[in-house]
């Protein structure tokens, strides 16, 4: 018998209840100051990429982009508190697993601002 009883949850129960812990993940990255500024700025790219893109593909590449980084930065955040609970104290690999979640975030920044580059400049300025 496995020690957590969630584990037993089958069909449409393990579904909901794992939408709710998704939604509660959702809340608590909510409370990190870089989840909120890079959601505030979907906030405004998810639209906009209706205006950009020219075709359904670009679109979507322009949505994925935008939608990896906050995957990205909930990811980190996750890696952080995991981290955070060991204690406070230093230590050379909680060090890299943060310094490599945070890695993580710049490439998946740099590739959202590359793609929207590219595509403002392939639909506006060419």
């Amino acid at each position: 018998m496995s020690a957590n009883p969630q584990k037993h949850r089958t069909g449409l129960d393990r579904v909901w209840h794992a939408f709710g812990y998704s939604l509660s993940g959702l809340k608590a990255g909510w409370y990190e100051k870089a989840f909120r500024q890079e959601a505030m700025g979907s906030f405004f790219l998810v639209p906009l990429s209706f205006y950009v893109g020219q075709t359904w593909l670009e679109t979507a590449l322009l949505m994925g982009t935008v939608v990896l980084v906050l995957v990205i930065e909930l990811l980190n955040t996750g890696i952080e508190s995991a981290i955070d609970r060991i204690g406070p104290e230093w230590h050379e690999l909680a060090k890299r697993a943060k310094d490599t979640g945070s890695a993580a975030v710049l490439l998946s920044l740099l590739l959202c601002i590359a793609v929207w580059a590219a595509a403002i400049y392939a639909n506006f300025f060419a």
